[in-house]
């Protein structure tokens, strides 16, 4: 397939990410390094860092609405309708039935069955008090499918599950079925409410890698020796994806052009990453954009924290970059927590205000860094200020063994 034309375009950004409801004041956050990671106490569990999103939830849509649908139905309606307004874009610019919906996850349906098993809990475990709204709100495509409703979109829907790699792998999803001309415009993203799942919290405990410090918001430390793992947080990134001419002609405003894009598996262990694989990711997707690896000049980290994943994607940069004296490396996590099925996408918008302002945003926490994480240009604390951005390179990786890469560059 032609992975390079017809040349697709963001126009539009509407996200929900625990710092902010918006791309302006996102941005000036994590230039900043304001975090705003809390501690929230679980059902079971009880106490761990999170990273929890204030938006307007009946914004949309009213709260009987909500209350019938899911949170994550609710993050991705808000974020949706956030973008099409950021685009300037009517719903009806676009015939209904050409518009796809591509929505990201990493879990869905945990959080209601939880709450459901609770919820009988308090009645003798009687399944007749199980609520008939089950099926589905946990039906995979649930997210995708009450972005549809909300806005009358007859074109297709469904849910891209590919672990945290999920984000980055619905983007690719909506530019792909747009160059095979299945659709005329795209909504995109990932979506994560997984916060709401003790299970989740639990998991990650269990397999020591729950990230944890006295101040919450220092929880999350990839790179630092001191680093003990992830900070689960919910958020929600959803992108108008349009064709170039179409955006030309009704004048839109354009934020990135998608250079290129990769997956690929590891096929070597459902938790543990491997370096080898990640390189290849970068590798291909660069060949598929025409860049050399001295093109880039901004990569935003998958590093969530995790011991051995941030030395397998310190290694995997090493081996393509090398010295990689063109190219900054920052993280975005360190600010928000790892949101999952949206990390992709809310850590590359986070990004994209670069190619107008030129500056990187920093990594937090990091205070003593692993030998073994030290790359050229990563930048800690404060922002840098390049002479151009022209190219951003975003890493997302997930369990099962399961990476994606996205390049976008500057519209010139």
């Amino acid at each position: 397939m032609d992975t390079q034309s017809p040349r697709i375009v963001i126009t539009g950004v509407g996200l929900a990410a625990p710092n902010a409801d918006n791309l302006k004041t996102y941005r000036e956050k994590l230039l900043t390094g304001v975090s705003e990671i809390t501690e929230l106490d679980l059902r079971y569990f009880g106490k761990a860092p999170a990273g929890i999103c204030d938006f307007n939830e009946t914004k949309y849509r009213k709260k009987k609405e909500n209350k019938r649908g899911t949170r994550a139905g609710c993050l991705g309606v808000y974020c949706a309708n956030e973008a099409l307004a950021d685009a300037d874009l009517s719903i009806d610019h676009y015939k209904r039935s050409r518009i796809g919906v591509y929505v990201g996850l990493t879990e869905h349906g945990t959080v209601e069955t939880e709450n459901e098993v609770y919820n009988i809990s308090q009645f003798d475990y009687n399944v007749d008090y199980w609520t008939h709204h089950h099926n589905p709100r946990t039906v995979l495509n649930n997210p995708a499918g009450e972005i549809t409703m909300n806005l009358g979109i007859t074109g297709p829907h469904y849910v891209i599950g590919a672990a945290c790699a999920a984000g980055n792998a619905s983007l690719i999803q909506g530019v792909q079925m747009m160059r095979l001309g299945e659709v005329d415009m795209a909504l995109a993203g990932g979506v994560s409410e997984s916060t709401g799942s003790f299970g989740i919290f639990a998991s990650f405990q269990a397999q020591g890698a729950l990230g944890s410090a006295a101040d919450p918001r220092e929880a999350c430390r990839p790179f630092d020796t001191s680093r003990n793992g992830i900070v689960v947080s919910e958020g929600a990134c959803i992108y108008v994806l349009e064709r170039l001419e179409s955006a030309l002609e009704r004048g839109a405003k354009i934020y990135a052009e998608i250079a290129g894009y990769a997956m690929n598996s590891d096929a070597k262990d459902y938790v543990l990453p491997f370096h080898e694989r990640q390189a290849e990711c970068m590798e291909l997707a660069l060949e598929r954009a025409g860049l050399a690896p001295e093109d880039i000049d901004i990569l935003n980290t998958h590093a969530t924290g995790t011991k051995q994943g941030d030395i397998e994607e310190c290694k995997a940069i090493r081996q393509i970059f090398g010295e990689g004296r063109n190219t900054y490396i920052n993280n975005t996590k360190s600010i928000i927590g790892h949101a999952m099925g949206a990390a992709g996408v809310l850590e590359l918008a986070g990004n994209l205000p670069a190619f107008t302002d030129k500056l990187v945003h920093p990594s937090i926490n990091c205070n003593d860094l692993d030998p073994e994480c030290k790359l050229n240009n990563m930048v800690f604390d404060k922002p840098v200020e390049l002479e151009k951005v022209d190219t951003i390179l975003n890493n997302s990786f997930g369990m099962v063994g399961i990476n994606s890469v996205i390049i976008v560059k500057k519209y010139k």
